[in-house]
C-alpha cells in the first residue's frame, strides 16, 4: 500500500513538474499611456479669452511631459510684458492621446486652466487633420551610376511612390512636383547652397506657391555596381565584361530622403537608406518605380522596400506636429482660409492665428529671411467646403495684425 501511494505520488508530482514545463510564459503586457492632472496658465492679451485658453491648456501639457519624464520638445520664453510666448518649432509638447479640461478660471488677467492630460507611451499621435507635402525630385550624385539603357525613372518615381504611400496613410495631402530638384548639389545635400540676402529659402517659396506645409526632397546617393571579378579587356572584350556587371555583381543602394518645413525651412526629417542588391542588378529602361516589372528586379525590389520604410518613418516623425495652413483672403470679418473638408475640418475646430511680430531676419548667412510669428488670435471654423474653410476670430478691443499670408494651426 505504501508503494503504491508512493507512486501514484511521485505521477502525480511529475505530471505538475511537465505541466509547469509546458505551460507558455504570460505575454508581455503593452505599455499604457501615462494620466497626469495638471494646471496651466496664460496672460490674457487684448481680450483675446480663446487664446490664453489654449495657450494655458498648452502649458498644461508641457508640465505633464516634464512631470511623466516624456520627451519636451517645444520651448517657452516669456517677453518683456510678462506674456508666455511659444517657441515656433512646429513641435508639440508631447505625443498626446486626449486632453480633458477640469476647471477653469481668470484671475489678474490670467487664465488657469486644470487638465487631465493623457500622453501617449509609443510616442506616436493619431493626427486629426490631413497635412499637405510636395514631393520635389531626388537628383543623382554621380549620373554615371545609372547607364542610358537603364530606367530614367528613379529621379522622379521614388519621391512620387513615397508621397503616394503617405497619401495612403490619410494623414496627408500629396503634391506632385518631382520635375524639380531643389539642390544645384546634390552631394551636398541637404545643404541647399543658398546665400542670397533678403530672400526667402527655396523651400519656403515652395511652400507658399504650393500652399504646402511639408516639402519632401533627397538624393540617390549611391547606384554604384560592382563586379564579383576584376574587369578587363579592351573593344568588344571589355564591353562584354561590362555588361556582365549587371547580371553576375552587386549594386550598392544609397538614398538620402529630407522632410522641410515648409513654414519656416527647418529641417524636420533626415534619414539615410542602405542597402544592396545582388545577380542580375540592371533596370530595364521601360520599367517604372512601382510597376510589376521593377519590383522584379532585384535592384527594384530594394529599392521599392526603401521606399515603404521611408514613408512609414515619415508618418511616424510628422504625426505629433499640429496641422498648419495659410490665411487665402480676408472679407470684413470672415477669414478664408487655404484649407477644407479633404483636410478632415470641420464646422466648429479652433485654429491659433500667427501673425508677424517684429522686423526680418537672416539665418545662416543669408540664406533665408524670415519674420517672427506670434500667436494673436484663434479662429472658429463657421462654414466648410472641400478645398477651403471660412471662419471668424474672436472679437477683442484691439484689431489684430493679421494679413492674408499668415498662418493658422492647430494646437
Amino acid at each position: 500500500m505504501t508503494t503504491l501511494l508512493f507512486r501514484l505520488a511521485s505521477i502525480s508530482a511529475l505530471v505538475g513538474i511537465v505541466s509547469c514545463a509546458t505551460t507558455p510564459p504570460p505575454a508581455p503586457s503593452a505599455p499604457k499611456n501615462v494620466v497626469a492632472t495638471v494646471e496651466g496658465q496664460a496672460t490674457v492679451q487684448n481680450g483675446a479669452v480663446l487664446l490664453a485658453k489654449k495657450q494655458a491648456l498648452q502649458d498644461a501639457v508641457r508640465v505633464a511631459s516634464q512631470q511623466s519624464a516624456v520627451a519636451v520638445q517645444s520651448q517657452s520664453s516669456v517677453g518683456r510684458d510678462n506674456r508666455l510666448l511659444e517657441s515656433m518649432t512646429m513641435r508639440t509638447a508631447a505625443a498626446v492621446s486626449n486632453t480633458k479640461v477640469l476647471r477653469e478660471w481668470q484671475a489678474d488677467g490670467i487664465y488657469h486652466v486644470k487638465a487631465m492630460v493623457e500622453l501617449s507611451s509609443t510616442g506616436t499621435c493619431q493626427p486629426n487633420y490631413r497635412k499637405r507635402i510636395i514631393a520635389t525630385a531626388f537628383p543623382r550624385v554621380v549620373q554615371e551610376q545609372l547607364s542610358d539603357y537603364e530606367s530614367n525613372d528613379l529621379d522622379n518615381g521614388i519621391p512620387r511612390e513615397i508621397n503616394n504611400l503617405l497619401m495612403e496613410s490619410n494623414q496627408f495631402i500629396g503634391i506632385n512636383s518631382t520635375n524639380l530638384a531643389i539642390y544645384p548639389r546634390p552631394d551636398l545635400a541637404p545643404d541647399l547652397q543658398e546665400r542670397n540676402e533678403y530672400e526667402q529659402s527655396k523651400v519656403v517659396k515652395m511652400a507658399n506657391k504650393s500652399g504646402a506645409q511639408f516639402v519632401l526632397s533627397g538624393v540617390l546617393r549611391d547606384m554604384e555596381i560592382a563586379s564579383d571579378e576584376y574587369m578587363q579587356g579592351s573593344g568588344v572584350e571589355g564591353l562584354f565584361n561590362s555588361w556582365k556587371r549587371h547580371i553576375t555583381g552587386s549594386r550598392n543602394i544609397g538614398i538620402d530622403v529630407y522632410v522641410h518645413d515648409g513654414m519656416t525651412g527647418a529641417l524636420l526629417f533626415q534619414k539615410r537608406y542602405v542597402d544592396k542588391s545582388s545577380g542580375d542588378v540592371f533596370i530595364p529602361a521601360s520599367y517604372t518605380v512601382g510597376s510589376d516589372g521593377f519590383r522584379s528586379t532585384a535592384t527594384g525590389q530594394k529599392i521599392t522596400e526603401i521606399i515603404h520604410n521611408a514613408s512609414a518613418d515619415i508618418a511616424q516623425s510628422l504625426s505629433c506636429y499640429p496641422f498648419s495652413t495659410r490665411i487665402a483672403d480676408i472679407k470684413g470679418d470672415k477669414i478664408y482660409i487655404d484649407a477644407g473638408a479633404q483636410e478632415k475640418l470641420n464646422v466648429g475646430d479652433q485654429l491659433i492665428v500667427y501673425a508677424t511680430a517684429g522686423e526680418g531676419i537672416q539665418l545662416d548667412g543669408g540664406n533665408s529671411y524670415t519674420s517672427n510669428k506670434q500667436p494673436t488670435n484663434v479662429l472658429t471654423i463657421q462654414s466648410i467646403t472641400p478645398r477651403y474653410a471660412i471662419g471668424t476670430i474672436e472679437g477683442v478691443v484691439k484689431k489684430p495684425n493679421i494679413k492674408i499670408g499668415d498662418w493658422v494651426r492647430s494646437q
